[in-house]
């Protein structure tokens, strides 16, 4: 039940405290006051904005609706404080609807004021400031679009430099065997024309490739360990040189690589006879081509690895919102950022087993992850451990990513996720703060980021629902309204 409200108590107000007789007047004309019940909600979140709150006693919490979770932002019991349609001065151009959830905690008196009014109110009485206040709305929202998109630049930055970093190396040993091999496959095949044109019947030289085939296929010696190699290769050098083999030194290493010894050796002299030379130089051209064709198979398999890593850090085959390992996220990520990951630091995983997958946006969640480990690779400054763990705490799944770097002074950890806020030279890191990072995981994903912090012991706590809500329309952090 409303009730009319005196101008003389609206100037005991601090919001209102500095307007004239004739303003205060107007305002007690077009308002009223309510009463409200302890528990009872004053505006919702989401609700078409339709009325300017103020308390005149009692008290109030203010909360953000975030997912199936309300997040308490804010409570008072000082008379003037105010919610509900405070952005009815902008008028028509953007839908007006209510950012919080307004809801008393004890009975409360409230002067409620039509959007419409108020609107006009701040847009008459205070022209200039209605100017300045619109261009912060807009021009923040501009901003926040505009960081947003630079973090997916950023990220999809760190894509292209950490793959080209990482696919450089295999592609080049790719390159390099697939060279190497046409040589060798020519060679073998002349040695093996020379074997025939020279009297080695077909008999010998079947029992020659059998021996080959063996060999390949495992027959082999164990594995030495570096002294009992050079020692090998030097026994089979000298058996070579004593037979009367060309190259004796530059065959030796190869056949031994290859497991073979004085002992096979011996088996392909009585198999070869006189043409020995030209049967072992075959069976070494023909042990590299196996060589390097493991080498090109190694490699791409590392190339599709790689494309693998960057195909989940990316998630650009994936649907935007889906369930997925958190593990397989994190390693892809992981990947990504080797090469920024100094020879000193250690990385530690420990990925708790039983964790089942959670429905998130990975694709923006990768970004999170990318945030905080560069952040704990830049404290670090070099050396120290990286560590990544997950686990299962009640209805929520925890990644944890810490460092033991110098600490977050005490003074800033709570404005660490504050926009735009960064303790970083320019330069280092993303240069965007931890802003975005907390956006994504609080206002998309319905969870929570918690920080912890000494020297020498800094610790990020990730918290995402294991249980997916209705998933928001539309997928941009940017386009996130308030």
């Amino acid at each position: 039940m409303s009730t009319a409200v005196e101008p003389a108590e609206l100037r005991r107000l601090f919001l209102f405290e500095d307007l004239d007789d004739e303003k205060l007047e107007w305002l007690a004309a077009y308002g009223c006051e309510r009463t409200y019940a302890e528990g009872e909600v004053i505006c919702a979140q989401g609700d078409p904005a339709e009325f300017f709150y103020v308390l005149l006693d009692g008290q109030v919490a203010m909360s953000h609706q975030v997912r199936d979770h309300a997040v308490e932002t804010t409570r008072s019991d000082t008379p003037g404080v105010y919610g509900g349609a405070v952005q009815a001065y902008i008028g028509e151009r953007i839908e007006q609807k209510y950012a919080h959830t307004l809801r008393a905690l004890r009975p409360s008196r409230m002067f409620e004021l039509p959007a419409r009014k108020f609107g006009k109110a701040v847009r008459s009485w205070f022209p200039m400031a209605t100017h300045l206040l619109e261009g912060v709305f807009f021009g923040m929202n501009n901003v926040r679009r505009l960081v947003d998109q630079r973090e997916r630049l950023t990220a999809l930055g760190t894509i292209t430099a950490g793959l080209t970093h990482e696919l450089n190396n295999p592609a080049a040993a790719a390159a390099r065997a697939a060279s190497e091999l046409g040589d060798r496959l020519i060679g073998a095949q002349k040695r093996l024309v020379e074997l025939a044109s020279d009297g080695v019947d077909c008999e010998h030289i079947a029992r020659l490739v059998a021996l080959h085939d063996r060999l390949l296929g495992g027959d082999r010696q164990p594995a030495l360990d570096p002294i009992a190699v050079s020692d090998a290769e030097d026994e089979l050098g000298d058996w070579l040189e004593e037979h009367g083999v060309g190259d004796a030194w530059d065959l030796a290493p190869s056949l031994v690589a290859a497991g073979i010894g004085v002992d096979v050796a011996d088996r392909v002299a009585e198999i070869a006879g006189d043409r020995l030379g030209v049967a072992m130089h075959w069976l070494t051209e023909t042990i590299e081509v196996a060589q390097l064709q493991s080498e090109i198979s190694e490699a791409t398999t590392r190339i599709t690895g790689l494309l693998d890593s960057a195909r989940q850090y990316s998630q650009l085959d994936r649907a935007p919102y889906q369930s997925v390992d958190l593990r397989t996220l994190l390693d892809s990520t992981l990947t990504m950022l080797k090469r920024k990951i100094p020879v000193d630091v250690r990385v530690r995983t420990d990925y708790a087993s039983d964790l089942p997958d959670v429905p998130v946006y990975a694709a923006e969640l990768n970004q999170v992850w990318t945030n905080l480990i560069v952040n704990a690779l830049d404290a670090m400054d070099g050396s120290g451990t990286l560590s990544i763990r997950t686990f299962r705490e009640d209805d929520q799944a925890v990644v944890e990513i810490g460092d033991t770097g110098s600490g977050i002074p005490e003074e800033n950890l709570d404005r660490i996720f504050t926009p735009f806020f960064t303790t970083k030279a320019v330069g280092r890191g993303t240069g965007l703060g931890l802003d975005i990072s907390w956006r994504i995981v609080v206002s998309r994903h319905g969870g929570d980021i918690q920080v912890t912090s000494r020297p020498g012991d800094t610790r990020f706590q990730v918290r995402l629902p294991l249980v997916a809500p209705t998933p928001p329309e539309g997928s941009d952090v940017g386009n996130d309204e308030e």
